[in-house]
């Protein structure tokens, strides 16, 4: 029964439970929570900062993106992208002008063809590396959270995302998951990822995390960060928890904007920061920072990236946290709206960061810290400082041993039978079935056994599957069903909505993929006239699950949440729809009303089954 709440009281209703029932989360991590080095390590790697020149050590603690499927032979246009953005022809020419400590992939920057590929470009760059002076191995990080945000795909094994893995409500599931993507990256010779999402998302308006997070009750929350956390690490490779102090109640981008979150501090410590609490618990290798200004935790109005009472006080101070710091991107406008490039890698670091990701320019960012050093602004003890961290977790990782990775390692590991096996079966049990009202589901080949399936084809994440009302449709089709696929889009013209009505004609059921449905939306006037068709509507939402707020009243016969579009995802869905599969999800985030956003349409918890 929907009961009547604002999106504040909420907020207050869950951290006032969450105080009450998290008590182990939100205790501070005594000093053997966070990563620790032996003293005979930290005097060898002392002993190697003591032989490194300034700019090596300024270099180290940067992790920028190159262009280039290769370390020493890119294609020409990513030559003619790195001079333009870099200044230099190479991956392999970068390190060894700039020392950098880290290497970030990207789909679009042509890093991740394919497994084979990304193991040479992996290797590649490591002997680049061990060619400097100082012979440093180097991380080599992506952003691999699944779900929405994936960089490398098939043949890669692909997973549920996080909101999809709080439906599903499994711990297990969800060590699982991140110990066969953090082995599949460790075999591709990538060492770091940007992963798993802490953030607590409590706005249902939030564009930059929705679905990147685990749900918006801060105690699940942890308790599946903390999860990722032992999966991924327990695979040999770093996790990062992000973005700190928490970018859960935001409704602007970070990538185009600054916000500002309104969080009391009491309302911090209850909300937001379990999860972070649970992932220090964990012995977290790496955190990330935001790009938002809090003014209960600074009044400066400093985004928290730049934030010395944020990242050294509650973070280091308050939360008692050794590990690395990284920035998120330094190119987003959220840590650029109130300082220049030269200068927000100087205050990153003064505030206490460690690793300076990815700046717009990597010359001017260097330049820069170097300058600040020269000058006295930054003492070089800071500067050895986080470098010691950075490099205990390459020690840690065993990159001084062997950074290398063999082709035998991506046949025996990367897309195996038994991960992709695995990951169909956590996908099943994250499907959530919202609204039956006629007991449609599921379909029988019996009687609805022609589908038309249409809807939203967004770009697959990593670029390598979809479209998802193709695969769909081919989903259906293997379990004994006769499936049509129609691309409508994301917003549907007046002369595909009759294209679509008019393939519906005499089909036994339509499958609708939606994807971010609003009460403008014009996916609602397609899904509103399928149903006038008077054939069987199912509508099945690929991104956010607030989706069906809208489409209550419109007369579809079920609507289900998959929480992404990527092909395991949708498999399970199809599962699910043809009864192959029971839906086992169940809300991790409240659905409110559509026309009256003060009330819940669908609490946290809620799911049917059959």
């Amino acid at each position: 029964m929907p009961h009547r709440t604002s999106r504040r009281t909420l907020l207050t209703a869950t951290a006032a439970a969450t105080a009450a029932a998290a008590t182990g989360v939100l205790a501070a991590p005594s000093a053997a929570s966070t990563p620790s080095a032996d003293a005979s390590t930290d005097r060898r790697l002392r002993r190697i900062i003591a032989g490194m020149s300034l700019e090596e050590k300024v270099g180290q603690l940067f992790v920028t993106r190159v262009y280039g499927h290769s370390a020493t032979d890119p294609d020409q246009a990513d030559i003619d992208a790195n001079l333009a953005e870099l200044g230099v022809r190479t991956a392999a020419e970068l390190i060894s002008t700039y020392h950098v400590g880290g290497i970030i992939y990207f789909t679009w920057a042509h890093n991740t063809r394919d497994p084979h590929q990304i193991a040479d470009l992996s290797n590649g760059l490591q002997r680049a590396a061990l060619a400097g002076r100082s012979r440093l191995p180097l991380l080599v990080s992506t952003d691999q959270e699944h779900g929405i945000v994936c960089r490398v795909g098939e043949p890669a094994t692909l997973l549920p995302g996080a909101m999809a893995l709080g439906a599903g409500g499994s711990r297990s599931d969800t060590r699982r998951a991140a110990w066969i993507a953090g082995t599949e990256l460790a075999a591709l010779g990538i060492n770091q990822n940007y992963a798993p999402d802490a953030d607590v998302n409590v706005n249902p308006a939030n564009p930059v995390i929705g679905v990147r997070s685990f749900g918006s009750d801060p105690e699940s929350v942890a308790a599946l960060v903390a999860a990722q956390v032992k999966g991924y690490q327990g695979a040999g490779v770093a996790s990062t928890a992000k973005h700190f102090p928490g970018h859960g109640d935001t409704s602007t981008d970070s990538h185009t904007g600054l916000p500002v979150i309104n969080h009391t501090r009491t309302q911090w410590e209850e909300l937001d920061a379990p999860p972070f609490r649970a992932a220090i618990r964990a012995r977290i290798d790496s955190i990330m920072t935001a790009h938002i200004v809090v003014p209960a935790l600074d009044p400066s109005e400093d985004p928290a990236t730049l934030s010395r009472p944020i990242l050294t006080g509650i973070l280091r101070e308050e939360l008692g946290y050794d590990g690395v710091v990284v920035t998120d991107s330094l190119g987003m406008e959220g840590v650029r709206t109130k300082y220049g490039d030269d200068r927000v890698p100087v205050l990153a670091l003064l505030a206490g960061v460690d690793q300076l990701l990815n700046p717009p320019k990597l010359s001017v960012a260097w330049n820069a810290v170097l300058d600040a050093v020269r000058s006295g602004e930054i003492s070089e003890a800071r500067i050895e400082e986080s470098l010691l961290r950075v490099l205990r977790l390459k020690s840690r990782l065993g990159l001084f041993r062997d950074p290398f990775v063999s082709h035998r390692g991506v046949e025996r590991t990367v897309g195996s039978r038994a991960h992709r096996a695995a990951a169909d079966r956590i996908a099943e049990r994250t499907t959530t079935l919202l609204a039956d009202p006629g007991g449609t589901l599921p379909l029988s080949r019996r009687t609805h056994r022609d589908l038309l399936v249409v809807g939203a084809d967004p770009a697959s994440p990593s670029g390598t599957t979809g479209p998802p009302t193709s695969t769909l449709a081919h989903a259906f089709g293997e379990l004994g069903f006769t499936a049509r696929a129609l691309s409508t889009g994301t917003a549907p013209s007046e002369a595909k909505i009759a294209e679509a009505v008019g393939a519906a004609e005499g089909r036994d059921a339509v499958v609708v993929a939606t994807y971010n449905v609003t009460a403008r939306s014009s996916q609602r006037a397609l899904v509103t006239a399928l149903v006038s068709t008077g054939v069987p509507v199912v509508t099945v939402a690929v991104r956010n699950p607030y989706d069906v707020a809208h489409l209550t009243d419109a007369g579809v016969a079920a609507s289900l949440a998959a929480y992404s579009w990527t092909d395991v995802e949708l498999r399970a869905a199809a599962r699910v729809i043809a009864g192959r599969a029971d839906p086992r999800g169940t809300l991790p985030v409240p659905v409110q009303r559509a026309d009256d956003p003060a009330q819940v349409l669908y609490p946290v918890g809620h799911g049917l089954s059959y």
